[in-house]
């Protein structure tokens, strides 16, 4: 759970650096995103990853779902007398379900983007050779000036913020890199990079359903 969900943390920056790229709607700012669409899906070296990432996200999904059955296994029933909040954070307490909620849009998610640009059929363009080129770009500015769909991507963010809150420190936890020094540094971080990551991801598809 540890070692996979700070590749996935890896995997969120550079994701947010290329899609950070949708900010400009200039015409030399979709060519620029395009042609990135491309090299993500062509480069050999990029493909592999991908393939790294994917199995990332199920072990990361499964093992989370064991880990929950088993910690209700082992204590059948509850405490007669509890006070979880004065231990942990409430977001702490629900990491399967905001994990569950993660992988739901992650499905819908990767239905309206990946699955469009490998196997969908696609708008064509053209790069700046001349050469056809998926428009990746309009499938996504079209995704994002719908309401309902910018609503969900906001509201996910959130969703992942607080998962991350929790998960990026407990990873470290987990892995044994405990040390008085440098855990509160870690913690620190860890929050930082749980608010910025969310909320620039989030601000894509406002900023493109604003200015649609």
């Amino acid at each position: 759970m540890a070692l996979t969900g700070l590749f996935l943390c890896i995997f969120l920056i550079a994701h947010l650096a290329g899609n950070l790229q949708l900010l400009d709607m200039s015409p030399e700012g979709q060519l620029k995103f395009n042609e990135y669409a491309r090299f993500m899906t062509t480069f050999p070296p990029v493909k592999v990853v991908s393939y790294l990432l994917y199995a990332s996200i199920l072990f990361h999904a499964f093992d989370g779902f064991l880990l929950t059955i088993q910690n209700r296994k082992a204590r059948p029933v509850k405490y007669a007398y509890e006070k979880p909040g004065a231990n942990s954070a409430w977001y702490a307490r629900q990491m399967a379900l905001l994990g569950t909620l993660i992988l739901v849009f992650l499905v819908i998610h990767m239905k309206h983007f990946w699955y469009e640009m490998h196997f969908g059929d696609l708008p064509m363009t053209v790069d700046k050779d001349g050469a056809p080129l998926k428009d990746l770009y309009t499938v996504v500015a079209a995704a994002f000036t719908q309401l309902w769909y910018v609503a969900l991507y906001v509201v996910m963010m959130g969703v992942l913020a607080f998962h991350l809150m929790h998960g990026f420190a407990s990873s470290f936890q987990s892995l044994g890199l405990n040390h008085p020094r440098y855990t509160p540094i870690i913690k620190n971080v860890g929050v930082f990079f749980a608010v910025i990551v969310p909320i620039f991801f989030a601000l894509i598809p406002v900023w493109m359903f604003i200015n649609a």
